[in-house]
């Protein structure tokens, strides 16, 4: 059957009950949960293709049209599309960067220049300042941060820690960076204004930062006195040296990556860049050939130094080594549009909003909806375009700026993604370094601690701005939409008296 023309007024689709919508997440979650109980395994793309088709069922039950839900599954996989690009490219850059030697040179000088105490507090600042300059998290974890996997190995350090301290920096730097498409996303659904959102987040990110570096530096002083066995650096170093010529030139790709970044040129020519100048490199530096470099692009790099630990690590790269992770990012992203479409997240978010009653519950509750949303789909940009668009007008009826909005859903949506193992930012991290989600994750303070900060100020009220009289004049300008206790409104069609008395039982909180 085909589909109505453009020009037929399509009849909305009716809203279901919290039961109808929360059936498929149950079915989903309780899929996977067998998944690992039965089959002792966790690949959840099974588990959420079949989620699709359930929803896709229920939907049909309830005499939505197949067509109109391949729609909405559609949609937001086009939105997503950007993440697919980004993931084979840096697929890309890490199988060349790998063979042109400069992630080794990376371990190398590391190897050399790191202490142990100092690793993990390095290892966060590092890949923070990295992923601010890229503005992407994804990047810096498939270069920088599998550059301190290979040198957490050879000091000993756990792999748990290492890896939480990577996606803490990586993570961490994404949310502040005026070049990443999260950080660009959540002002935009709120709209709030970048640069405002951006400062507004310094009150928790700064202090989560501070927080998340003593407990590095703390855990890390633990491994000073270890018995660390000079052997094993050796054992690398010479590995690393016999298979591959290790100059201070093989610094140009990254050194390329970052003076790009820095001049704001966009993140997928810049990435492509930096793919195209580590095959140069490789062509140039090791001797390899034409053929050689491109296969490096699609299947990745063979490490062959004859140190186990070493040759595992840099066996790695290549557009194929991220199918797995692509294919997880499409069905979540395919999961979360069919589940939009059919209105199973709005009926669950209108029910969180309903239960909302002072501002620690309205924070409470777009930071849990945000996350909540990661936990559906696995997709950061619907965890914060939907509860994005869904609270705002919760925020301007108490009066509260919707900057507290765009931070609280930056903090459920960019920074707990990688803590999900079927999220695509922990779907990609795990795979580009090794170490499974639930291996990382507890030690990824920044990401549990920045939220936690954001509760504690709105339990408090400090750093949570009121709505300025020009903020009031632009949502009436732009007739966005407020949530009085009279019921949704328009703020264009009120004064500013109305809409001061619309929030004054909030202003005495």
């Amino acid at each position: 059957m085909t589909c109505p023309s453009q020009d037929t007024e399509l009849p909305r689709i009716p809203l279901p009950n919290l039961a109808i919508a929360l059936l498929p997440i149950v079915f989903t979650m309780t899929l996977m949960l067998l998944q690992i109980v039965a089959f002792d395994d966790f690949v959840p793309h099974v588990p959420l293709a079949l989620g699709i088709a359930f929803t896709g069922l229920l939907g049909w039950m309830r005499g939505i049209r197949w067509w109109r839900m391949e729609n909405g599954l559609y949609h937001v996989v086009h939105i997503g599309l950007q993440s697919v690009a980004i993931l084979v490219t840096v697929g890309m850059i890490i199988g060349t960067w790998v063979l042109s030697g400069t992630v080794p040179l990376l371990i190398y000088y590391g190897l050399q220049l790191i202490t142990p105490e100092l690793f993990l507090l390095t290892a966060m600042l590092l890949t923070a300042v990295i992923s601010i300059a890229l503005g992407t998290s994804w990047g810096t974890v498939g270069t920088v941060g599998l550059a301190l996997v290979g040198i957490g190995e050879g000091l000993g350090i756990p792999m748990a820690l290492t890896g939480g301290a990577i996606v803490s920096g990586a993570f961490f730097g994404d949310k502040m960076s005026p070049l990443s498409d999260t950080t660009n996303l959540a002002p935009a659904v709120t709209s709030t204004d970048l640069f405002s959102h951006i400062r507004n987040m310094m009150a928790t990110s700064v202090p989560a930062l501070l927080i998340g570096g003593i407990l590095y530096g703390v855990i890390g002083a633990g491994f000073s006195g270890s018995d660390l066995d000079p052997t094993r650096i050796d054992a690398i170093l010479s590995g690393l040296e016999n298979q591959f010529v290790l100059h201070p030139v093989l610094l140009l790709p990254p050194v390329l990556v970052l003076g790009l970044a820095v001049t704001r040129f966009p993140v997928l020519p810049t990435l492509f860049l930096g793919a195209i100048t580590g095959a140069l490199m490789a062509m140039l530096v090791q001797g390899v050939g034409p053929v050689e470099a491109v296969m490096a692009m699609q299947d990745g790099f063979v490490s062959q130094t004859g140190v186990a630990s070493v040759d595992n690590l840099l066996t790695t790269g290549g557009i194929q080594s991220m199918m797995w992770t692509i294919s997880l990012v499409l069905i979540a992203l395919a999961f979360g549009g069919i589940l939009e479409q059919t209105r199973s997240v709005e009926a669950i978010l209108k029910a969180i909003i309903g239960a909302v009653r002072g501002r620690f519950s309205l924070v409470l509750a777009s930071t849990g909806a945000a996350a909540g949303t990661n936990v559906i789909s696995g997709d950061p940009y619907l965890s914060i375009a939907l509860p994005g668009r869904m609270f705002a007008p919760v925020y301007r009826g108490q009066g509260l700026s919707t900057l507290n909005l765009s931070r609280s859903v930056e903090e459920g949506g960019t920074l707990i993604n990688p803590l999900i193992p079927w999220g695509a930012g922990a779907a990609f991290t795990a795979g580009a370094l090794g170490i499974p989600t639930l291996v990382y994750a507890p030690f990824a303070f920044i990401c549990w601690i920045s939220p936690l900060i954001g509760l504690l100020f709105a339990a408090t009220g400090w750093f949570m701005p009121r709505a300025t009289e020009a903020e009031v004049r632009q949502w009436q300008q732009e007739e966005e939409a407020i949530l009085t206790q009279d019921g949704m409104a328009n703020c264009a069609d009120l004064d500013p008296e109305e809409i001061e008395r619309a929030f004054d039982c909030y202003r005495r909180r």
